[in-house]
């Protein structure tokens, strides 16, 4: 690197771990002050592991943003579950999410026994979505993760809010070992910019088709042409569906759906690239992909 670190300076991996939907991707954003992670009301959004950076003056913390740990009914969830465990193999510290308003289940004591497997990496529980619960619910929670283990820290924290944040990075910086910067200090991630359209495309219709989707999508891009002629980026996405009905449901009626999915998939991609951007998404059907190991490797699982 070309820009020593001062003594003292500290860099690291930190992976958050829980079930799905308990507020990972969203810390992750909100840590590094940029969208690195595509978010859902649905569970099992995050799909790969992915690196955020948040750079202080004394220190370099990379945030690897995993799938929700679920019990799998896929071979596609069978390989998120070990994407998790290999992740967390190589990181400094783990932090468990556990939301504020809802009871430690058999799911969080499942993951909680999972990180004995992990003995080099410090621990911190943090109790996500404190927000969303009352004064005496995240007393309540605290004193429940508390006694699941001797935790190296607990935080309560509100991603949505911005609560405690700093709180938090304080107590991840202190368990990093001393180390000069892993990566330039104006970088906020290594995802590449097509892995992040696709998943800006796939974003997009989770929430378009919030109520009548599950989670059979895969999105991969064909092509991304940067136009001479004009100031115009053009992305050729292709959208995988597991059945012809859902094929339906995306498109919509005379394609409404689809035209509104572009629509709010386009202007991301649009802040993403600083240009304008024409976005062609081709839907298409590969039957019961997430269970077929051929069909996974082709998209890229």
């Amino acid at each position: 690197m070309s820009d020593e670190p001062d003594d003292g300076f500290r860099a690291g991996f930190v992976s958050f771990v829980g079930r799905p939907n308990v507020g990972k991707s969203t810390l992750t954003n909100a840590l590094v002050g940029q969208k690195v992670a595509i978010t859902s009301s649905k569970p099992q959004t995050t799909r790969r592991a992915i690196r955020g950076i948040v750079n202080r003056p004394d220190a370099q913390l990379i945030i690897v943003d995993t799938p929700g740990v679920h019990r799998p009914r896929t071979l596609l969830g069978e390989r998120l579950n070990a994407l998790v465990q290999d992740t967390l193999a190589d990181v400094d510290v783990i932090g468990m999410c556990v939301p504020a308003g809802e009871k430690i289940g058999p799911g969080d004591r499942f993951i909680n026994e999972q990180l004995d497997g992990n003995p080099r990496a410090k621990k911190v529980a943090i109790v996500t979505k404190t927000d969303a619960a009352g004064k005496a619910a995240v007393a309540e929670q605290l004193l429940a993760v508390s006694r699941l283990r001797d935790w190296d820290a607990i935080v309560p924290i509100s991603a949505v809010k911005g609560r405690q944040l700093d709180e938090l990075v304080d107590e991840l910086v202190g368990l990093l070992p001393a180390s000069p910067p892993l990566y330039p200090r104006d970088q906020l991630t290594d995802e590449e910019a097509v892995d992040r359209i696709a998943e800006f495309v796939r974003e997009a219709v989770l929430e378009e088709a919030r109520e009548e989707l599950p989670h059979s999508l895969a999105v991969t891009i064909d092509d991304v042409v940067e136009r001479e002629d004009k100031d115009l980026v053009e992305v050729y996405a292709n959208l995988f569906v597991e059945r012809d009905s859902q094929k339906a449901i995306v498109i919509g009626r005379a394609g409404s759906r689809l035209k509104q999915i572009g629509q709010v998939a386009r202007e991301q991609i649009e802040g993403l690239l600083g240009r304008k951007v024409f976005l062609s998404i081709h839907v298409k059907v590969a039957k019961d992909w997430q269970s077929d190991p051929k069909q996974l490797g082709r998209l890229g699982f």
